[in-house]
């Protein structure tokens, strides 16, 4: 069993405590939290042993040898740094870091001390997605990726009545590209890898963050078109047209049903069966790689992490969208 630890309290973590035991490979026995309150409120929940508020204590301690990272974006490189040299293994949910600069700075300290470090970007290593690669040569040349994850925010509607929550505040390098926009970026990456151009627009909203925005990316064959948003909502599924047929994708950001629909008018239903735990396949992964010695996933690998960080750089770029992050 490995034990690992949890920093963060919020659904997503239980989402992934859950996940993490139901592949029989994880128990939980720690929990950090800023807060004595909430880190005693959640480890009642799950029963955990050790509760943290110091962060030095937390990294230094060895109740557990592994780490789920799911606090705010700013926060990421500096929790996952600091436990890494420590000697924990890392996996940080997405995206990583606020930016490139913090990427690098924790795959050195990955490097450095010999320890895991994985983006959890949970659909890339989902069953369903992994039938998309297994699959893709049978449209032929691909002309184009469209993907788009656009969903309402229930937080929203607080932001209009004045209260600015983490997910529209620029402190926390939040966003609708960085929250939702990189559901689309990082599968396109592992897919095609780094494009050659990137183009993008954005509606900003006052905080400071984008409410949605779409982006056009160019390879030498192909482009790519994504659209995300936090301000409204689309039910379009995803696709990959190549000149064969073309691959339709239900929600690129959670894949449960695949179909690649030929010229001809077949259908082939690729949809493979998959746990209602989607978070985990990604935990599965990980405990593969600390199990056998290896540093980093070859789907959710370093490379493509830096890919997907570059593309969400220059982006924000061209947006005009700088957390303080950018500036440390």
């Amino acid at each position: 069993m490995i034990r690992f630890a949890v920093i963060g309290t919020n659904w997503i973590t239980e989402e992934f405590i859950h996940a993490a035991l139901e592949t029989g490979e994880f128990e939980v026995t720690a929990v950090y939290s800023r807060t004595a309150d909430k880190a005693a409120e959640f480890a009642g929940k799950f029963g955990v042993a050790h509760q943290f508020t110091d962060l030095t204590a937390f990294a230094q301690s060895d109740a557990f040898d592994a780490v789920y990272i799911a606090s705010p974006n700013s926060l990421h490189a500096e929790y996952a740094v600091h436990c890494m040299k420590h000697g924990k293994h890392v996996i940080c949910e997405k995206p990583a870091a606020s930016n490139s600069v913090e990427l690098a700075a924790m795959i050195e300290a990955a490097h450095s001390n010999k320890v895991v470090f994985m983006e959890a970007l949970k659909s890339t290593l989902m069953p369903n997605f992994k039938v998309v690669q297994e699959n893709l040569h049978k449209i032929g040349k691909v002309r184009r990726y469209f993907a788009g994850y656009c969903q309402y925010s229930s937080r929203y509607d607080a932001y209009k009545q004045g209260t600015v929550l983490n997910a529209f505040n620029p402190f926390f390098s939040n966003g609708s590209m960085m929250d939702l926009g990189v559901y689309c970026i990082y599968p396109l990456v592992v897919l095609f890898g780094a494009p050659d151009k990137v183009q993008a627009s954005a509606v900003m909203l006052e905080s400071g963050v984008d409410g949605e925005g779409s982006l056009l990316l160019s390879y030498p064959e192909m482009d790519a078109v994504i659209q995300h948003s936090k301000i409204a909502s689309s039910y379009l599924p995803a696709e990959i047209q190549g000149e064969l047929a073309t691959m339709v994708i239900d929600k690129i950001n959670q894949p449960e049903k695949v179909q690649i629909r030929y010229r001809d008018g077949s259908v082939e239903d690729l949809t493979q069966e998959q746990s209602v735990r989607t978070m985990r396949y990604e935990a599965e992964e990980f405990s593969r790689l600390i199990k056998t010695g290896e540093l980093e996933s070859p789907t959710n690998s370093h490379a493509n992490s830096r890919a997907a960080m570059a593309i969400m750089d220059e982006a924000r770029r061209q947006i005009g969208l700088v957390f303080p992050a950018d500036r440390k």
